[in-house]
């Protein structure tokens, strides 16, 4: 049995029967699903938008070697260097490269799940490079030594009065602050990073392909000062983060913020189009976009599971999957949690390491419902559950168990071999187990059915 594997067990169970974890989380969740559900309401038809922007995603993701290369193309005519990294190692690599190339010694970054898929904190630490989260979530659950627990809100796991007791041990500001107080706070901090930061690493929402284009959709402003205020800025982006046109962004944009945060749009929206040009007075000298595929051809291989790379990284189907809202993010040990995160893991990491995840769902579809660019997701996880039992990645256990339920559910008269006491018996011999210590197994009972329809008939005769 694999480690990660029992890891996710030990870590389920945990975060499943803690009531305090259990109560911050639906409490902020229930806040976000208040708001998203307002948010929704701008919409006068909102299912035409999400098939238009579900069609354009699918045509991108059937054509993504057309699209990366107009956007290379347009994006490099304004001076912007692209770079290709096969993996994470090769990401950090170049990014560390730039950094000593130009004897850079402060890093601001904005938030961006792409540079915690790659590990890019932990790289830069490494190498006595200061490197400083200027989200506002993301510095918070950087300053606790964490990873994001949610893909739009890292620190959606903490209430008001744990961030006042965090920041109190390490910066020794008062316990009954404010949200407002602590806010202030960490602005003040990173206003200083900013001004004093050699390097701006971002991720990117959109890659505009017809005019070379990266986009950032924010509401704190910190993404917008990690790119204009150093001489560098690198844009680490998945290659699935392309979007045709420019003007596709009327779509995408409310769409991400309606599902995300309940908003219209985001409060901050940036274009950027390269470095800082001739007749330009703000921007950074120097621009690159480092295009990371890490297995994402993988999951391209996979008729079915392609549609996953169609994922606008909103956060909806997390907020919707009611094994998240029990477990929580960290409990993945993975960069994506949640419904998503359990369908792309597998094959962005590996599929016999990470099969458990697609089996951690109750498949009730409304992971499916709620994803503004209608990938079915509780489909495709039934189809990676397919690929982990023809690939031979099933225990020997659960072989075993499926080839008897198998002979005996096929044959009625193999059923009434035994009665419901002795098959009461094999239950708790068989699958006690794997029903789990919280659960009391059903119970068979005493006549079937056919045996009472039996009675039933020859009473009446």
């Amino acid at each position: 049995m694999h480690e990660i594997y029992q890891k996710f067990i030990k870590d389920s169970e945990r975060k499943a029967f803690d009531l305090e974890h259990r109560t911050k989380i639906n409490f902020n969740i229930s806040k976000y699903n208040a708001a998203v559900s307002k948010g929704k309401q701008h919409y006068k038809n909102l299912e035409l938008a999400r098939k238009r922007a579900s069609s354009i995603k699918h045509r991108v993701v059937n054509n993504l070697d057309q699209y990366l290369i107009e956007f290379v193309s347009n994006f490099e005519k304004r001076g912007g260097k692209v770079l290709w990294a096969l993996n994470g190692e090769e990401a950090s690599q170049i990014i560390l490269d730039i950094i000593t190339r130009n004897q850079a010694k402060k890093v601001v970054k904005s938030k961006s799940m792409t540079t915690e898929e790659i590990g890019i904190n932990e790289v830069l630490e490494e190498n006595n490079i200061h490197c400083v989260e200027t989200d506002l979530g993301e510095y918070i659950v950087q300053v606790a030594g964490q990873k994001p627990y949610h893909i739009v809100t890292p620190a959606m796991h903490m209430s008001k009065d744990d961030i006042a007791e965090l920041f109190n041990n390490k910066f020794n500001t008062p316990r009954e602050s404010t949200p407002e107080e602590l806010t202030g706070y960490v602005r003040i901090k990173l206003r200083k990073e900013f001004t004093g930061a050699d390097v701006g690493i971002t991720g990117s929402n959109f890659l505009i392909a017809d005019t070379g284009s990266v986009c950032l959709t924010e509401n704190e402003g910190n993404g917008m000062m990690s790119m204009s205020f150093p001489k560098i800025h690198i844009a680490v982006a998945g290659i699935e983060k392309i979007i045709p046109s420019l003007t596709d962004l009327d779509l995408f944009w409310p769409l991400l913020a309606s599902h995300g945060t309940g908003q219209k749009m985001t409060v901050y929206n940036s274009i950027i189009s390269g470095p800082k040009q001739d007749d330009e007075y703000d921007g950074p000298e120097e621009m690159y976009v480092i295009l990371l595929e890490n297995n994402r051809s993988e999951l391209l291989k996979h008729t079915h599971q392609r549609a996953a790379l169609m994922c606008i990284r909103c956060g909806a189907c997390l907020n919707a999957c009611p094994v998240y809202k029990n477990i929580g993010g960290h409990a993945y040990s993975t960069t994506y949690s949640g419904p998503i995160g359990s369908v792309i893991t597998p094959y962005l990491q590996d599929l016999d390491e990470y099969k458990h995840l697609s089996f951690a769902s109750s498949l009730c579809g409304n992971c499916s419902e709620v994803c503004p660019v209608k990938i079915p997701l509780h489909e495709l996880l039934l189809y990676n559950r397919n690929d982990a039992v023809t690939q031979g990645y099933s225990k020997v256990g659960e072989k075993f168990s499926m080839k008897g339920m198998k002979t005996f559910l096929m044959k009625r008269k193999r059923l009434d071999m035994f009665n419901s006491r002795l098959k009461n018996i094999g239950m708790q011999m068989f699958f006690k187990q794997a029903w789990g210590s919280k659960r009391d197994l059903p119970k068979f009972a005493r006549k079937s059915f056919r045996e009472l329809w039996n009675e039933k008939n020859e009473n009446k005769t």
